[in-house]
């Protein structure tokens, strides 16, 4: 299903418990691999929910070079897009934009 219509946005307030080294494209792209934590309660069926998860997430460019010297625990509000894992198992969040909540 390819649409031009079709959105793949994802937005969420998280907190950097890991990174990886900066590193580079063949292309001399600066990338970093992340891992973000969210933690929060939402209200679902009326009943509040608590919900934890971690998220593995990459950056390119800038962005990467910005989180790669970002400190850990840091609540940011991350805006970026979904996709499958480079081995197929599991989601990536690809990060476009943060900022520092």
């Amino acid at each position: 299903m390819t649409s031009s219509a079709a959105a793949n946005r994802f937005h969420l307030s998280a907190s950097v418990v890991q990174v990886q080294p900066l590193r580079y494209t063949p292309a001399g792209i600066p990338v970093v691999n992340i891992v973000l934590e969210h933690e929060s309660t939402i209200t679902e069926l009326d009943t509040p929910r608590l919900v934890k998860l971690q998220l593995k997430a990459v950056a390119f460019g800038a962005q990467a070079e910005t989180l790669a010297r970002q400190g850990l625990d840091a609540v940011c509000e991350f805006h970026g897009f979904m996709t499958n894992a480079r081995n197929g198992k599991g989601l990536v969040f690809h990060i476009q934009e943060f900022s520092k909540t």
